[in-house]
């Protein structure tokens, strides 16, 4: 008979077989999605300075509105 300790051990070698981790395809996708997470975060200040400096929002008339976005 074996002891719980012999059980758990052949229970963690089936589990190495069963379970693959592909370490390059982890960082892969972190980089991806730190790379996303900067870029969402700099077009949303970017779009916030652009509004402070235009006084109005994207698409937006208004009469304080002082100039345009994108040279136009």
């Amino acid at each position: 008979m074996k002891t719980t300790e012999e059980r758990s051990v052949n229970e963690g070698k089936k589990l190495n077989r069963a379970i693959r981790i592909d370490e390059a395809q982890i960082r892969s996708h972190l980089d991806t999605l730190v790379r996303d997470s900067v870029e969402d975060t700099l077009n949303k200040l970017l779009d916030s300075e652009a509004d402070r400096l235009c006084n109005a929002r994207r698409y937006e008339h208004s009469e304080e509105r002082t100039d345009r976005r994108a040279g136009h």
